[in-house]
């Protein structure tokens, strides 16, 4: 050591490593720390440090937010003058440990605790929420943020945290919270169904309704996407109605689309979807919302309407053919009995007559004067319909049933219920069709054409034929078993020719109606007209006489009625007593000839040396023609020698 070199007192307040003192020329010494600081600057800095940290820590104190330092291991080291005004706790008690348990709520510890220690062992800034008690002995929600101080290696040597307040917030999202659940409830209790969807129509929610005619929760419906439409939607609409929502969630205004889905029962209902599109404040769609209307009555009214309106319009032409029963003959009084007696029951009838002697007014008579007059009559011309679309108007269809079928639609039965259903020229049905009407006057139910789901019908069924059925059966064109359900009180029309009293009554009723329709007025008949209508064998009946009068009528000129003889030439006219002669004569004729070939063939009608082959006959028609004339064709059986 060189002379002048003092070492320095090791105990020397702020020693922190060896130093010495050096001596200056003028006598002054100072100190430098050998190997450490030099404390003399130090000394110097310390005033400074002070009152920098003393304005950083006013700076803190005067944020307008809540400050929390922890350590490396989480341990509160500072806290801001928010954060100790907030919780009424100093420093200290910050610092004590255990302060969290003081001031968080109960339901969060735990919750928090374990966020922490996940959290803290690594570097990145994380964040969580919790209520923290205030000197006023209230609770309020912090949003907390969590950011690392990292040193030279990485390592998180201290977390600075900041507190929000987000008690407003929070108290907002309750309420909103409680709105959504009483706009749910709201929702849930309407009748109508609603659904929300996203802007390209995806399904967000769905209310109780909804899901209860499903019987699915909304999960499973989100689950199955698109494809809940192929299952949910009925087949015939499934393109139509993917078509008019594609062309209306495009359109983005407000649309309307009809269309049928599966139940939670299995069975199809109509509804009426409606649906409006929610807007943001740029005029941008954001939502979709579609209430559902349950329209399954409403498409059967609509559907009932259009077939009473087909049955009105048909039976004012029909009316325009027969009003009333017009006669006192002897032959009309006995089936107006006949009338009188069944009107009352609910028994089914047929009506057996030539064409055109008011087979359907009878029927009419028959319906108004039963329990079913208040409702619907509905006949069918069973001769008239294709026999292609007979099952479809007797029974109705389903929508694509058939080319053609593009809406389902109520068939005659359908329409009829509770009334009375009229089937004219009922031997005129195809042996499928019998089966069919054979299975309604057992069961009392239907099934439309396209499905196999029984309708219950209550129907009264009258039916009417010019053809004998009877031979019919034998030749096997009709079912015998139908014959039997549908003749429980058969009535017989007399012919025109078999009322030959009624006549004059039926030409004065005629020429007044038809007078009246057309502004003329007729002072008396022609007398050649008047003979002329006597002697005419009438094969129309009724009904050409009604056709004649009227056409009469319109082409007379002056007041007395005639009719060009011309119109009646295309059957010679002939009285009825040469008619019944003639009749008479062809069936002894006829019974000659089947009894020749009977003897010829020895009694035997079938086989290649029958009788049916000799006269050139199918079996059942022959069958029928000997039963009808009574021939007993046993007696031509040869028999065997002894």
């Amino acid at each position: 050591m060189s002379p002048g070199t003092h070492r320095a007192d090791p105990h020397q307040e702020g020693h922190d490593g060896p130093y010495v003192v050096f001596a200056r020329s003028d006598g002054a010494t100072h100190a430098e720390v050998v190997g450490g600081t030099n404390i003399s600057d130090l000394k110097r800095r310390e005033p400074k440090l002070q009152k920098d940290q003393d304005e950083l820590q006013r700076i803190v104190d005067l944020i307008p937010q809540y400050i929390l330092v922890l350590d490396a291991d989480g341990i509160a080291i500072f806290a801001n003058r928010q954060t100790l005004d907030y919780t009424g706790l100093s420093l200290e008690e910050v610092r004590a440990g255990g302060f969290r348990e003081r001031v968080l709520h109960p339901g969060d510890v735990e919750r928090l605790r374990e966020e922490r220690e996940k959290n803290l062992t690594g570097t990145a800034p994380f964040e969580n929420e919790q209520r923290v008690l205030g000197r006023n002995g209230g609770y309020r929600w912090f949003l907390i943020r969590y950011n690392p101080l990292l040193d030279e290696n990485g390592k998180a040597v201290r977390w600075y945290c900041t507190a929000t307040d987000i008690e407003d917030l929070k108290q907002a999202e309750d309420k909103l919270r409680q709105d959504e659940r009483e706009l749910r409830q709201l929702i849930d209790l309407l009748p109508h169904s609603v659904v929300v969807l996203d802007k390209n129509g995806s399904l967000l929610q769905a209310n109780k309704t909804m899901l209860d005619y499903y019987g699915r929760t909304l999960e499973e419906l989100k689950a199955t996407g698109p494809e809940r439409y192929k299952r949910d939607l009925h087949p015939e609409d499934l393109e139509r109605v993917l078509s008019e929502r594609s062309a209306g969630l495009s359109g983005g205004v407000p649309f309307e689309s009809e269309k049928r889905l599966l139940g939670r029962d299995g069975q199809y209902r109509w509804f009426l979807f409606r649906y409006k599109p929610i807007v943001n404040e740029e005029g941008h769609i954001v939502r979709w919302v579609a209430t559902a209307t349950d329209i399954e009555e409403r498409k059967h009214a609509e559907e009932r309407t259009r077939n009473e309106n087909l049955a009105l319009r048909e039976q004012i032409d029909r009316d325009s053919m027969f009003e009333d029963i017009v006669g006192s003959s002897e032959a009309l009084r006995k089936v107006l009995r006949q009338v009188a007696k069944v009107a009352t029951s609910d028994s089914t009838v047929l009506i057996l007559g030539e064409t055109g002697t008011g087979k359907e007014l009878v029927a009419r008579a028959i319906h108004k004067r039963s329990s079913r007059s208040e409702g619907a009559f509905i006949a069918v011309n069973c001769a008239a319909i294709p026999p292609s679309l007979i099952a479809s108007e007797l029974f109705g269809h389903e929508k694509g049933a058939f080319t053609g079928a593009t809406q389902r639609r109520l068939g005659r039965f359908e329409s009829a219920n509770g009334g009375t259903i009229f089937l004219d020229e009922v031997g005129d049905l195809s042996s499928e069709i019998q089966i069919a009407l054979l299975r309604v006057l057992q069961e009392r139910e239907i099934e439309r054409v396209g499905s196999d789901r029984a309708i219950p019908v209550d129907v009264r069924v009258l039916a009417a034929t010019h053809r004998d059925l009877d031979t019919l059966v034998a030749e096997g064109k009709f079912r015998q078993d139908l014959l039997y359900r549908l003749s429980v009180v058969p009535i017989q029309m007399p012919s025109l020719r078999e009322r030959g009293d009624d006549i004059p009554v039926l030409v004065d009723y005629f020429i007044a109606r038809f007078g009246k329709k057309a502004g003329k007025k007729f002072r008396t008949i022609d007398k050649r007209t008047a003979e002329l209508f006597e002697v005419y064998r009438w094969p129309g009946n009724v009904r050409e006489l009604q056709n004649v009068i009227e056409r009469a009528v319109i082409l007379s000129d002056g007041d007395i009625f005639c009719v060009d003889e011309t119109w009646l030439k295309h059957q010679p006219p002939q009285f009825a007593g040469s008619t019944v002669a003639l009749n008479g004569t062809l069936q002894r004729k006829e019974k000659e000839m089947i009894e020749a070939a009977l003897a010829e063939s020895g009694g035997r009608v079938s086989g290649p040396d029958g009788a049916a082959t000799k006269l050139g006959l199918p079996r059942p028609t022959l069958e029928a023609r000997i039963k009808r004339l009574g021939i007993n064709k046993y007696r031509f059986k040869v028999q065997p020698s002894n």
